[in-house]
């Protein structure tokens, strides 16, 4: 018997001793160096000036088995991950100080280690800020700031939705507008509430947007960022390469998706940069078709955009081909211009330029282009006419979100710029759509294509969808499953 309570208490011991080494491994992100994180940080400052102060608000806890991401914002200026995090930016003595919960040690023995105020020491060694506080320490430096000797400094803070997830801030605020129409909603939104309770407790301070200081930052990408950016480039591209693999009349929308997905989870990426727009035959006239339900027929083109959220950076990449694998002879002639015309925005992108001057010369280039051409029908060649009057060819800036924050539209293009080229053309006739979209980065020589890997000649195109691909290899099963 006391041999047996001696291996007990053993076993005892050598859990809880697994257990607090579990619990005190913590976690941190590699990309970026804590001198990056100061650098945008001092952004800010510069921004703010000495008179300023800049008070950022972290993403909340989530319910239930929710995992938690940090929102764009408070991730772009210190890589953590803790939720119920503050940091107080104060421009006059320019120290950062970061603000925690306190460790919730029921919670890290199911969920592990989360960085927390018990942890200053060493979220000062990661992040390089200056101080790391508990959050009830915040109302008190914010009086500290200038509330007892007037004049108050200018507090900034973000009026803009937060990104969180797959979150875009023009889809955000169109969800807003929504909200407040239902009378039987009307939820306020969290950076309001936050501003309401500032005013409140410290009605002296007078309280300014900074979401256009860090819009403007984050539109011109660092070698780290454009790294990210890359890869999340290249696992869009395995996804969409494995759903052309995938793809033949009878195999439904969804299992597309199941396709890409298997690849951006098989290198690393934590899900969706957005909801995947896959549409077969007509469903494809709808720019943003979600749905994925129906089943992809003989002689149909279908549409497919989607990529992944990868270490908090994402891409956006569209490809279109036919479900049987060869384009008929009216889809090449769209397709081959939507090609074309793709090749003619991205040959007049480089610094210096802006977005019109690269509208109207790719225009012009397609203009003769389409001298002497001749198309099936009528209505193709009036399609791909009035194709060439639109001006969103040139689209949106892809980081952090798809349609990511910043201007990149009738300014002058910087290298470190990233954007979607997305040429397409609509034959309301038929419910027909044809749309390829690429991936440009302004370098300092002109411009890269990050997804021109991923294939868009027609030949390449054809040549992909007859490889074999994973519902080939791992078909989906009937169900119910038989006894």
């Amino acid at each position: 018997m006391a041999i047996k309570i001696i291996h007990l208490t053993a076993f005892l011991f050598l859990f809880f001793f697994a257990s607090v080494t579990a619990q005190e491994k913590h976690h941190y992100q590699t990309n970026f160096s804590k001198e990056e994180f100061a650098e945008r940080r001092s952004k800010i400052f510069e921004a703010i000036g000495t008179s300023g102060i800049a008070l950022i608000q972290g993403s909340s806890g989530l319910p239930g088995f929710s995992v938690f991401r940090q929102n764009n914002t408070f991730y772009y200026l210190t890589g953590l991950e803790s939720p119920h995090a503050y940091i107080l930016l104060n421009g006059k003595s320019r120290q950062a100080t970061i603000y925690l919960p306190h460790r919730d040690e029921a919670s890290e023995r199911s969920q592990g280690k989360v960085l927390s105020a018990e942890d200053g020491e060493l979220v000062k060694q990661l992040l390089g800020v200056d101080q790391v506080k508990g959050i009830e320490f915040l109302s008190s430096d914010l009086v500290g700031t200038g509330l007892i000797r007037p004049p108050a400094p200018l507090l900034f803070t973000e009026f803009s939705p937060a990104e969180n997830g797959n979150d875009s801030r023009d889809e955000l605020l169109f969800a807003q507008a929504r909200s407040a129409a239902d009378p039987w909603e009307g939820q306020v939104a969290r950076e309001a509430l936050f501003i309401k309770k500032i005013s409140e407790r410290f009605p002296q301070f007078a309280i300014l947007d900074l979401s256009p200081i860090l819009d403007a930052m984050r539109v011109i990408k660092s070698p780290k960022e454009i790294e990210l950016i890359r890869k999340a480039t290249q696992i869009a591209g395995l996804g969409i390469i494995e759903a052309m693999r995938s793809t033949q009349p009878g195999v439904y929308e969804y299992q597309l998706d199941a396709a890409a997905k298997y690849m951006f989870h098989l290198q690393g990426a934590r899900g969706d940069g957005y909801a995947s727009i896959i549409g077969g035959g007509t469903n494809a006239y709808m720019g943003h078709y979600f749905h994925k339900t129906d089943v992809l027929n003989d002689e149909d083109l279908v549409l497919m955009d989607y990529a992944p959220d990868y270490q908090y950076y994402t891409s956006d990449v569209t490809r279109i081909w036919p479900v049987n694998g060869t384009f008929s002879p009216e889809q090449k002639e769209l397709y081959n211009f939507i090609v074309a015309y793709r090749d003619a925005l991205f040959r007049y992108i480089k610094p210096g330029v802006n977005s019109n001057e690269v509208l109207d010369k790719a225009k012009a280039e397609m203009e003769q282009y389409l001298v002497g051409k001749k198309f099936v029908k009528a209505s193709h060649l009036k399609a791909v006419q009035e194709g060439l009057k639109f001006r969103g060819h040139f689209q949106h800036p892809v980081g952090m979100a798809v349609h990511d924050v910043g201007r990149v539209h009738g300014i002058p293009l910087q290298p470190g710029m990233v954007f979607t080229i997305d040429p397409m053309i609509w034959i309301p006739e038929e419910r027909l759509y044809i749309r390829i979209e690429d991936m440009a980065l302004v370098t300092a020589e002109g411009v890269e294509n990050l997804s021109a890997f991923v294939p868009s000649r027609l030949e390449d195109v054809e040549a992909t969808i007859s490889e074999k691909g994973l519902l080939e290899f791992r078909p989906a099963v009937e169900l119910p499953l038989k006894k």
